[in-house]
This record gives C-alpha cells, structure tokens and sequence, in this order.
C-alpha cells in the first residue's frame, strides 16, 4: 500500500482465506497428463475456487513454494467470479476477471522454500463468497515435490493450454486439492482482525461436504457477522488431515508449522489451537507411552502460547473429541481415552490458554462420553459429518473475539 503525505492510509490487510502448506504425496499429484516425469502442470491452466471468511475493498493473493523441489515459474493468473456463485465450478461470471499482477508484471518465479505476494488488485470481495483463481503455467514445475493442500473439499480444474481468461473450461480434468495457492489477503479500512484454526482433519473437515464449504471454521463467521463488534473477524483454517501437534507426519507438526501458518498470516489477533488426538492415538497404549504424551502435549501447548503471546495473540484451547469406538485409534484397555480425558482436564483448569471452547462438551454422547453423539457421527467415531461441525461452530462463544481494549 503507497504512502499518502509520508504515512500510510487507514486501514489494513487481514487475511480472508487460508490453506496450509503441504508437500504433495504421490497419490495427490495432478492427474496425468498433468504429472509427467521430472515436469509438472507444463503448458496448463488451474483453476481453483475458494471461499472467503470476511470482505474488504482490495485484495491480493498469496502463492507458496514451501516444499517445492524447483522453482515455481507462474505464467499468468486471474481472479473472477464463479458463475451463480458456486464453489467448485469451471465456469465464471462474464466480465468479473481481472488480471492479478507481480511488481506490475503478469509472471512470476517462486524460489524454493518461499512464497510470493500479488501487487494489491482494485477487486470488492464480499464475505461469505467464492472466489475463482485462475493460474496458467507455461513451462510447468520441473519437479515431482509441489506445494498444495490435499484436504481442499473443493473440486480444481485442469486443463492443457492457457485459459488464464477463459469464461468456461469445457473438457477440463478435475481434482479435489488446491496447489501453490496459500491466502487471500483483503484491504479493510475497517477494524478488521483474523482468528487462526491450528488443527488436524476435524479442522480440514474431513466428513464435511465437497464444495459444501460446511467445515466448522466454515460455519463459525456467520455467527461472527451477526454481532457487529464481531462482524469484521476472518476465521482462518490451517486444519491438515493427520497432523499432530509434537511431530512430523502428514505435515509438518503444529509447533513447527506455527511461525509459517498462524504468526505469519495478516491481521491476526486470537488463535484456537484444536489438536492433539492424533499424539495421543498414534503413541503406543501403554501407561507409560501415555503418561509421557500427555506431559510432552501439555508443554507444547504451553510453548505455543508463548510464542502467540509474544505477538500479541490471544489464544485459546479446544478439548479433544471423543475418540471411542475408532477402531484405529480406541485402545480395548481405553489408555488413549484416559489420555484425552487428562489432556481435556488439563486444558480445561491448567489457566494457560486465555480461553477454553469446549468442543468435547458439544459432540459427546451424554449417555455414553467417550463416543460422538451418533447424530454428530461421520460414521467411523472419530470425524464429525456437517451437523457435527455445525455444533462446534455453535459452541464457540463469539464474545471472544470482540475487540481487545
């Protein structure tokens, strides 16, 4: 943003969408002819829809290379209007796309292990909308390591040739992941502020409907609009399906993915840390495996804090979900359910978070805690199905993300 006499304009940028940054299996590359050997998406177009959280009068977008294993050479790319505002389509409103640029040039190369930001686009975005970008890649990526999000519920198209501006993609291949794409940025002269979800596949929302946008971080902002004071707050979803908060798996862990994906976002004033089940359920059940991940959780949730602290970020602890009947993750002698229920007790009445949402309390089966309210049950008693989200939004008290004095 230029400077106006020497200081800046009022306002500010504050993330509207997210998606956290992950190396690509091979089960998750482009589908072929898009994936070729030592090449990637060459002489292609990508089209991928998100969905925004809040509005604002400008935007920009956020393009990442984190785990890519060549330089990310991007051709072209456009934002519009998906046509009669639906998530998932090819085709776009006539009229609404516009040319996003890069130092004023329409093409950019993302080095290895960084990510670019667009120059700022004269774009109205309303909240709770779609958006449609449009990426074309000439030569392709020379690797078969990429960035993108898996666990995207929304349907990308692929197509060969460069169709950057094209009203419709007839023909083109469709996939359910979003590549290079990592944020949408919106310029409010407003009080606007984000929130940022650090979480597993409860987050991602694994159970939730494809295009359906119907995740709980999805449903959270309705509630959110209809409070003014609360009316301006992005909620932001850095959800990854299998992560854990300690260590490596389908990802980097929470702690190691924090600076990138929580205290590197824009605008961002309160996070909700929501994770933990898979620590628990991935360590041995044994008393003594157990014990010890439920002190090592219990510090990390504490440095996390910490860190979000330091920039001024308030923080808030979810309690962990039923987990009982998973035939995956629920031990016969339930040493993992007691585990949760420590780490729930600890989160709950420890007085490190500045807040607690009490997730647990809102899914579980009264009757029966230790297991989803079967009303709320994906099916496999561990992930929610939409009713289930919708209950997580509803438990999240919005006074907590009024404005800090």
């Amino acid at each position: 943003m230029s400077l106006v006499n020497g200081t800046r304009p009022p306002g500010r940028w504050v993330h509207t969408w997210v998606s956290s940054p992950q190396q690509t299996n091979p089960a998750d590359m482009p589908p072929a002819p898009f994936t070729r050997d030592g090449s990637v998406l060459a002489d292609a177009t990508l089209r991928q829809t998100v969905h925004t959280s809040i509005g604002g009068d400008r935007l920009r977008l956020r393009f990442s290379n984190v785990f890519g294993g060549a330089a990310l050479p991007i051709t072209a790319v456009s934002v519009a209007l998906p046509v009669d505002g639906r998530a998932g389509v090819s085709a776009i409103e006539p009229g609404s796309v516009h040319p996003i640029t890069f130092h004023g040039r329409s093409a950019v190369v993302v080095p290895v292990g960084t990510q670019v930001v667009s120059d700022p686009l004269d774009f109205p975005v309303a909240p709770d909308t779609n958006l449609t970008v449009t990426l074309f890649l000439a030569d392709g990526q020379a690797s078969d390591l990429i960035t993108s999000h898996p666990g995207s519920r929304t349907t990308s198209h692929l197509l060969a040739g460069d169709h950057v501006e094209a009203v419709d993609l007839p023909g083109a291949s469709t996939t359910d992941h979003w590549y290079f794409l990592s944020g949408v940025e919106v310029w409010s002269e407003r009080s606007a502020a984000a929130v940022v979800v650090l979480g597993d596949s409860l987050t991602d929302g694994r159970g939730s409907t494809t295009n359906g946008n119907d995740r709980w971080p999805d449903r959270l902002p309705a509630r959110l609009r209809s409070r003014p004071t609360t009316a301006d707050v992005a909620v932001l979803n850095q959800g990854t399906g299998g992560n854990r908060v300690l260590t490596d798996g389908l990802g980097p862990s929470a702690l190691a993915r924090l600076d990138r994906d929580v205290l590197a976002q824009s605008g961002v004033a309160w996070l909700v840390v929501f994770e933990g089940i898979n620590d628990i359920c991935t360590a041995d059940a044994t008393p003594v495996t157990q014990k010890q991940v439920v002190d090592d959780l219990c510090a990390a949730y504490e440095q996390i804090v910490v860190r979000a602290h330091a920039h001024d970020i308030g923080v808030y602890g979810a309690t962990l979900a039923p987990l009982g009947g998973n035939e995956a993750y629920d031990d016969r002698e339930g040493l993992r359910e007691a585990t949760r229920q420590t780490v729930n007790e600890w989160i709950r009445t420890s007085g490190a978070f500045d807040a607690v949402i009490d997730f647990d309390a809102a899914v579980r089966d009264p009757e029966e805690p230790r297991r989803l309210l079967a009303a709320y049950d994906e099916g496999d008693h561990l992930h929610l199905n939409p009713a289930g989200y919708q209950a997580l939004a509803d438990a999240v008290p919005v006074d907590l993300f009024a404005p800090r004095l």
